[in-house]
């Protein structure tokens, strides 16, 4: 795991301070490899990396060449497979100098262009520079675990790991999209390719692209493409999850540093883990996290699995405050973000590189096997329910719908609005209602501006609901799925995971994101992965037959913070002081009566105000930090 940065002049040779600009554009990201640091230059290219060192220690130094100097790479990430890759290589011709992943990867590049990626099975994100041809390509992995932004500027493509590492160069342009930021306050953060910057982009997933002298060429080359065809009985399907499963696990224990797991109280990483002990028996090392508010606190079933598995397990309880975070969180994200569950994973990550340095999680699971009852269950039962709704009711339901006592006391049954309003939408519509904390008319007020128009308004709505649409499957879970797979997964779950355990210079490994456990996952029907409204079901249980029984019988707990109650209460002052202030710099972007309002209501608990409230703390730190 590194950070990669660099420089590529699409005319002219580059210009002395470009070429000193990635040197700073890599120290701004020493976090992220603390093992080392290395460059190349070429008239018109220059190459930055930071390594965190995993495999390879000795010889594996980057940036890397071939055998006679023209092809440069940088690489951040994990290629899981290079060893069988290897001998298909030495069997052209390609002579290795080291055993490391990188070399792989270049050597592919020169065998079979672009289609390199095609071969390649990890998380990963490079850049090679081919002097023969004075072309740039850069690739980023197939779920986007691995990060890679750039832009062009004076006829120079810039790019690198981490946006604040591009504004180090000195042709840097740090206009603000302030369009983004209507979409980022709906969803808590922006939906690639799109960066809180105006000229400045993510390389999609699955994605590679070319840079030449003509410009930029991006392409796709990967997605699902088959959806509910699994049609074997239940018991076959487990087989193949489990192998699948299990293999995924054992293709991401290389390492020549310590290596152990996240473990939680889910069955997700009690899976990880439970395949994890087969491999390696009492070489097993586990962490927890563990909060002082019970509401929040799943050490009792992690110990559970850990004890089930004899791993060396280490907890840690933690009372989080906002003092000691707040400011390495805003800073590490590198733009707004405003999932407040980073917090906990900034924790997490802290305490398994005391420990390790390289971590499995059970990230994943959820997205493909229908884990998030209290979103695909609804949407599930709303459309059935929308079959049979005349379309002459479509405006009552939502009249009804908004008007629907929305208080928090309420119990959670008599909490129908959410479900009468989108039995008034098209799936697509109701899908995006679901995913964002705010709607349309509250982010539209939150930012001053006029809430006439529906959700179809947000800059957004079409960037989410595209791969709704697009998906084949007729079932709504599958699409569901499908659109969290290319919108929420890679911009937040996987962005949140990335930078927070980065920061602490600790890589996490994601075998339910393998993309043979993604692809048998979406050949599984939908009603085979939810039942009822019962969600992961398949993986519920193969669970049971490799966890505890007694781990069961524990009520489910969130990893979470109670941001909310934070703001209100005891950061409440310091919260008016940075935002709320004649002097704060969201006072342009953000309305502060209508914060004032939310602040209120958060503290009379008339209504959860908790993540309007971080997102407009998250986005004045941003701007402060910015300017700095």
């Amino acid at each position: 795991m590194c950070a990669i940065a660099g420089l590529f002049s699409l005319q002219q040779p580059l210009t002395p301070d470009l070429r000193a600009s990635v040197r700073a554009m890599t120290r701004a990201m020493a976090h992220r490899g603390p093992d080392g640091e290395g460059f190349h230059d070429a008239p018109f290219a220059t190459l930055g990396h930071r390594r965190l060192a995993i495999i390879d220690r000795a010889g594996g130094h980057q940036p890397m060449s071939n055998e006679d100097g023209t092809c440069w790479i940088v690489f951040n990430g994990e290629v899981y497979n290079h060893r069988s890759v290897r001998p298909l290589l030495e069997a052209k011709g390609h002579r290795f100098r080291t055993a490391s992943d990188t070399e792989v990867i270049l050597h592919a590049y020169e065998e079979f262009g672009p289609a390199c990626v095609e071969r390649l099975e990890g998380m990963f994100a490079f850049a090679i520079y081919d002097a023969r041809r004075r072309e740039l390509f850069a690739a980023r992995d197939r779920l986007g675990k691995k990060p890679l932004f750039y832009t062009t500027a004076d006829g120079v493509f810039h790019f690198a790991s981490e946006l604040q590492a591009l504004a180090q160069s000195p042709v840097w342009n740090p206009q603000v999209d302030l369009s983004a930021l209507e979409g980022y306050l709906s969803l808590g953060y922006f939906v690639a390719p799109a960066t809180i910057y105006r000229d400045v982009f993510k390389l999609l997933p699955g994605h590679w692209l070319l840079v030449s002298e003509s410009g930029v060429e991006t392409h796709e080359y990967w997605d699902v493409r088959e959806f509910d065809t699994d049609d074997r009985s239940e018991e076959e399907i487990l087989a193949d999850i489990e192998s699948t499963l299990r293999q995924a696990v054992h293709d991401r224990l290389e390492s020549e540093v310590p290596l152990g797991a996240f473990l939680s109280g889910g069955i997700d990483s009690g899976l990880v883990v439970s395949y994890m002990a087969e491999a390696l028996g009492d070489r097993l090392v586990t962490t927890s996290v563990g909060f002082g508010d019970k509401e929040h606190d799943e050490l009792e079933a992690a110990g559970l699995v850990a004890r089930h598995v004899s791993s060396r397990h280490y907890t840690e309880v933690v009372e989080p405050t906002l003092d000691e975070v707040i400011g390495p969180v805003t800073a590490g994200l590198g733009e707004p973000f405003a999932d407040s569950s980073a917090i906990p994973t900034w924790y997490l990550s802290r305490t398994a590189r005391r420990h390790v340095t390289v971590a499995l999680t059970g990230d994943g699971g959820d997205e493909t096997f229908a884990g998030y009852d209290f979103r695909y269950v609804p949407h599930a039962l709303e459309a059935s329910a929308r079959r049979w709704l005349p379309a002459t009711l479509a405006p009552a339901a939502a009249w009804l719908g908004g008007h629907w006592p929305a208080s928090p006391r309420l119990p959670r049954p008599l909490r129908a609005g959410t479900i009468l309003t989108n039995l008034s939408r098209d799936p697509a519509a109701a899908y995006y209602a679901d995913l964002t904390f705010l709607k349309t008319d509250q982010t539209r007020r939150l930012m001053g501006l006029s809430v006439n128009g529906g959700l179809e308004r947000s800059p957004v709505f079409q960037a989410v609901t595209e791969p709704y649409r697009r998906c084949p499957s007729p079932h709504p879970v599958q699409r569901a799925q499908y659109a969290d797979l290319k919108v929420y997964l890679p911009n937040d779950p996987l962005v949140k995971v990335d930078r927070m355990s980065m920061a602490h210079g600790l890589e996490v490994r994601s075998p339910l994101l393998d993309r043979h456990v993604v692809e048998l996952a979406f050949r599984i029907p939908a009603s085979k992965k939810q039942v009822g409204r019962r969600g992961k079901v398949l993986l519920r249980r193969l669970a049971r037959r490799r966890l505890p029984d007694q781990l069961w019988r524990l009520p489910k707990r969130g990893f979470s913070i109670p941001i909310g109650a934070w703001i209100a209460g005891p950061h409440a002052r310091q919260f008016r002081d940075e935002v709320l202030s004649d002097g704060a710099a969201t006072g342009d972007v953000l309305d502060r009566r209508e914060l004032t309002r939310c602040l209120e209501a958060q503290r009379a608990g008339t209504s959860d105000q908790g993540y309007t409230l971080w997102a407009a703390w998250v986005l004045e730190r941003w701007f402060r930090n910015s300017k700095s």
